[in-house]
């Protein structure tokens, strides 16, 4: 295929896209047309064999439509229910109170769908449609925070948990290999929990997962906070802790921005806090983050985490900081593999979103 060619298929693939999703749609909407119409009859047939069939079945079209139909179709079908439903009550012989209720109730709910149709049509899309969007949107977050394939020596795991259950929260875990012997990760506070935080955390996986690859790592964390003043949200603002481990020699550089230190355990069981300083990300302009650099031997494990990990109402975040070592160090020894999800389950607060990435060398 020539480049000429290669380039108009290129240029057509989304208009083939959008023709097969408008076909689609249109054939539902035929569908869905078709069966309110056999409904609207058999509603309003006087025939003895078919009095059984309940006015109430119309709202199945209407259900689905609301589920299968786009924004900008659906008001329509959902008005062309209403007709039928008036068609179906003027065949009545006799309409009691009861039925001129239940007439009234289902106007209310296509009144419900009406608005939420409108509602939708800001995103431009709705149904499942819009499920499925950001389900993705969910995985590719998820997605990230997954750990790179690591040399044989090298073990490194991530867990997440929101306050409020779902799947989306304000604490996000970025890694990436950006070159075969470096591994870099970063764990992100959002301003915000639960789904509250979830937008924003969506939008900076995105950015801080380019940014991560792309730059040096003494350069990271300065470019994202530029990255949020940018943005100019009402709480912009974000903690940060950031591991650059080079995995050939196991030398690493761990930088803070108003975030919960890392925690270095080595092969003894001692605890070291590396505590670097930089402000929150998203407030200050030219900020500059203190480097805390060593090497991790064999038997040693770097431990980054966020708030929720050590913070309780009443409670001192440096005891929470030294309960998380305390209980990270009975499941070393008692030879728990899956130690960042262990910990999220026996620690940290269950009104706080909750992350915990955990980097050893064997």
């Amino acid at each position: 295929m020539s480049a000429h060619s290669a380039l108009v298929a290129r240029l057509r693939r989304p208009r083939l896209l959008r023709r097969r999703l408008r076909g689609a749609e249109t054939r539902r909407l035929l569908v869905l047309g078709a069966t309110t119409v056999v409904f609207t009859v058999f509603a309003a047939a006087s025939a003895p064999w078919i009095d059984w069939f309940p006015l109430a079945s119309l709202t199945i079209p209407l259900l689905l439509g609301s589920l299968l139909l786009g924004p900008r179709t659906l008001p329509w079908f959902v008005v062309f229910v209403m007709a039928m439903l008036v068609v179906a009550t003027s065949r009545q012989p006799t309409i009691t109170d009861a039925y001129a209720a239940a007439v009234g109730v289902y106007f209310l709910l296509g009144l419900i769908v009406l608005l939420v149709s409108f509602r939708l049509n800001r995103l431009g899309v709705a149904g499942l449609q819009g499920e499925s969007m950001f389900i993705d949107l969910r995985d590719r977050i998820l997605d990230q925070g997954g750990m790179p394939e690591l040399p044989e020596e090298w073990r490194a795991e991530s867990t997440l948990a929101s306050a409020s259950g779902t799947r989306f929260a304000g604490d996000f875990v970025v890694a990436v290999r950006p070159v075969p012997e470096r591994l870099e990760i970063v764990v992100v506070d959002v301003s915000g929990k639960g789904e509250q935080a979830g937008t924003r955390a969506l939008m900076l996986s995105g950015a801080f997962g380019g940014l991560l690859g792309a730059l040096p790592p003494a350069e990271f964390l300065a470019a994202a906070n530029d990255y949020l003043l940018r943005q100019d949200w009402p709480e912009g603002f974000a903690t940060a802790v950031h591991l650059s481990l080079d995995l050939p020699t196991g030398a690493y550089e761990v930088r803070t921005a108003g975030h919960p230190p890392a925690l270095l355990r080595d092969s003894d069981g001692r605890w070291a806090i590396l505590s670097g300083t930089g402000p929150v990300l998203g407030l200050i302009e030219d900020a500059d983050f203190d480097c805390v650099a060593g090497v991790l031997e064999s038997e040693d494990l770097i431990l980054l985490y966020t708030d929720g990990m050590v913070e309780a109402p009443g409670r001192d975040i440096d005891l929470g900081t030294q309960h998380l070592a305390d209980a990270a160090d009975r499941l070393v020894a008692a030879g728990e593999r899956r130690l960042s999800r262990r910990l999220v389950e026996l620690l940290g607060s269950k009104d706080d979103d909750r992350a915990v990435v955990v980097v050893r060398r064997r």
